[in-house]
């Protein structure tokens, strides 16, 4: 199986936008959905924060990386 790197995702205008989601920083709604990354970039997006969530939960999983990320509420 070849290993999945990115997550693909649909900008507010439609066009498509792959994102590594380790470089995710936060995910707000304001009320369309703003990725703000590490360095700083944000991308408005056409997915909602739950269905981004579920889809880099799914990103972690499939990398082996899950079991490291704490659940809310845990401390690190």
């Amino acid at each position: 199986m070849e290993a999945v790197e990115l997550i693909a995702l649909k900008r507010i205008n439609g066009s498509d936008l792959w994102l590594n989601p380790i470089l995710i920083e936060s995910i707000e709604k304001t009320p369309d959905t703003i990725i703000t990354l590490t360095n700083g970039h944000k991308y408005v997006i056409h997915e909602s924060p739950e269905e981004v969530t579920q889809r880099v939960a799914a990103f972690l999983q499939q990398v082996g990386m899950l079991g490291m990320v704490a659940r809310r509420g845990e401390s690190v």
